[in-house]
C-alpha cells in the first residue's frame, strides 16, 4: 500500500468516528493549548521587563551613586569618607574608558517638589538636573520646543524642560513653550556639609521643550512623565548649593562590555579620589534583569511540566483508541493482508492515524493558545492593573516545537497498536467476528 493510500484510509478511518475521535484528541488539544497560553503570558511579562530597562536606559547602562552607608559583616556602617562626585569626573571617565560610550550626570529629586505655572495653576512633580547628553543616552525625543544644550548647562540658563504630564497638568492642551513655571521646596538648600536649612525657596524657569510620553517605571514606581528637567549647573546653584553629583549613569558601548566599563570606571574613580571608591555604589542594570529572567524560567518550567501532563494524557487516549481501532478493524487488516498488504503496510496505516490526529490535535491547540493567551493577557491587564497592556507573545519556535511534540506523541502512543495491527494473522483475522 503506497503512503498516499495509507493516509487516505487513515483520514476516513478518522471521519467515520468523528466524536470519538474529537474526544481523544481532547487531551492533545488542552495539552497544547495550555502549553502556548502560558510561554505567551510569560514571554509577554519578559518583554514587559525589557521595555521597563529601555525606559531606563537600555541593559547597557549602570548608575553610580553618593552612598553613605556599607555593609561589613552584617552590619551596616557609616562611610567616613569626605569625597563625593563632580562634573569633572563625567568627563574623566568619558575620556579614559573605551568601554563607555555615553556618561550623563544627574542631580534628581524623586520626591516631588511645588511646581507652580503663571496663571496659578499648580502640580506636584519630581525634577532632574541633567546635561545635553540626557536626551542622547535615554533615546528620548523631544515632543515640541528643544532640550537642554550645552550652552544652557554652561551659562547655568533658568530654562526647563517638562514631561508630559506635568506639561498637561500645569498648561492642559495649551503650549507651554515660552511660558514661565516656578519650582518651589520646602526643604530649602543644602550647605557645604550636606545640611539642610530650613527657608522655602522658589524658583523660576522658562519652559523651552516638551518630552514625549514615556511612561511609568514598574521598577521603581515614578512616572518619567511627571519630572522636569533642568540644567545641571543651574540645579547645583539654585537648589543644592555646591558642586556635588548625586548620579551619574553610565552607558556602556554594549550590554557584553558593561563588566568591563564598570571595572575602568571604578579605576577612574580610584585615580581621582585619594584611591577610594568605596563612598560611591554601583547598581547595574543587568543584575535585576537577571533575577527576573531566572524568575521566568521557573514559572515556564513549572507550568510547561504542568500543561505536559495533559500531553501525556492525551497520548495514553490516543493509544487507547488505537487499540479498539485495532480490535474494531480485525477483519478488514485480514481482509487487506489477504489482499496482498504487507506487515510495514499495515503499520504504516494505523501509525498514519496516530499522527493525523495527534498534529490535528496540535493545531487545534495552539489556534485555542493563542487565543487562549490574548485573554489571560487581557484578564491580567484588567485584574493586575500594574500596567495599561500585556503583550501576549506568541513564539514561532513554541509553535513548531508543539506540533513537532504533537506528532512525537502520535508516533510514540501510536506505535504499539500499530505494530500490534501488523502482526495479525491474515486467516485469524478473517475468522473475527
Amino acid at each position: 500500500m503506497r503512503f498516499l493510500e495509507c493516509l487516505s484510509v487513515g483520514i476516513v478511518a478518522i471521519k467515520s468516528n468523528k466524536m470519538r475521535s474529537l474526544l481523544t484528541m481532547l487531551g492533545i488539544i488542552i495539552g497544547v493549548a495550555s502549553v502556548l497560553a502560558m510561554i505567551s503570558i510569560g514571554d509577554g511579562a519578559k518583554e514587559i521587563v525589557l521595555r521597563d530597562a529601555q525606559k531606563l536606559g537600555g541593559a547597557n547602562q549602570f548608575t553610580i551613586y553618593r552612598t553613605w552607608y556599607k555593609q561589613v559583616g552584617t552590619r551596616w556602617v557609616r562611610i567616613r569618607s569626605s569625597e563625593y562626585m563632580q562634573y569633572e569626573d563625567v568627563i574623566a571617565i568619558e575620556a579614559e574608558c573605551p568601554s563607555v560610550s555615553i556618561v550623563t550626570p544627574r542631580i534628581p529629586e524623586w520626591r516631588g517638589a511645588l511646581i507652580e505655572a503663571a496663571g496659578g495653576t499648580q502640580t506636584r512633580a519630581g525634577y532632574n538636573g541633567v546635561d545635553a547628553s540626557y536626551k542622547i543616552a535615554m533615546e528620548w525625543d523631544v515632543q515640541e520646543g528643544r532640550f537642554i544644550s550645552d550652552e544652557d548647562v554652561e551659562n547655568s540658563a533658568s530654562i526647563c524642560v517638562l514631561g508630559d504630564e506635568v506639561a498637561k497638568s500645569l498648561f492642559g492642551d495649551k503650549s507651554p513653550i515660552g511660558e514661565e513655571i516656578k519650582i518651589a521646596r520646602g526643604e530649602g538648600r543644602y550647605d557645604r556639609w550636606g545640611r539642610r536649612d530650613s527657608k522655602r525657596y522658589t524658583e523660576r524657569f522658562t519652559v523651552v521643550g516638551t518630552l514625549v510620553p514615556r511612561g511609568r517605571s514598574l521598577r521603581f514606581g515614578w512616572s518619567f512623565d511627571n519630572l522636569v528637567f533642568l540644567p545641571i549647573s543651574t540645579t547645583q546653584e539654585r537648589f543644592t548649593g555646591n558642586d556635588r553629583i548625586q548620579d551619574i549613569v553610565v552607558h556602556a558601548k554594549s550590554p557584553d562590555v558593561v563588566s568591563k566599563a564598570i571595572e575602568e570606571v571604578k579605576a577612574v574613580i580610584r585615580k581621582r579620589h585619594r584611591n577610594q571608591d568605596d563612598f560611591v555604589r554601583i547598581w547595574d542594570m543587568r543584575e535585576g534583569m537577571a533575577q527576573l529572567e531566572k524568575i521566568s524560567k521557573v514559572i515556564k518550567i513549572a507550568l510547561g511540566s504542568i500543561a505536559g501532563f495533559s500531553l501525556l494524557v492525551g497520548g495514553i487516549g490516543i493509544m487507547n483508541m488505537m487499540l479498539v481501532a485495532v480490535t474494531e478493524r480485525t477483519r478488514e487488516i485480514g481482509l487487506r493482508k489477504a489482499l496482498g498488504a504487507t506487515r510495514y503496510d499495515i503499520m504504516i496505516q494505523f501509525l498514519i492515524e496516530a499522527v493525523i490526529m495527534c498534529g490535528l490535535g496540535g493545531l487545534i491547540g495552539i489556534v485555542l493558545g493563542i487565543f487562549a493567551g490574548q485573554g489571560m493577557a487581557l484578564l491580567a491587564v484588567n485584574i493586575a492593573k500594574v500596567v495599561p497592556e500585556w503583550p501576549s507573545v506568541v513564539s514561532t519556535q513554541w509553535v513548531i516545537i508543539s506540533i513537532s511534540f504533537s506528532a512525537l506523541i502520535g508516533i510514540t502512543f501510536g506505535l504499539y497498536p500499530a505494530i500490534k495491527a501488523s502482526s495479525l494473522s491474515p486467516i485469524e483475522a478473517l475468522r473475527t467476528d
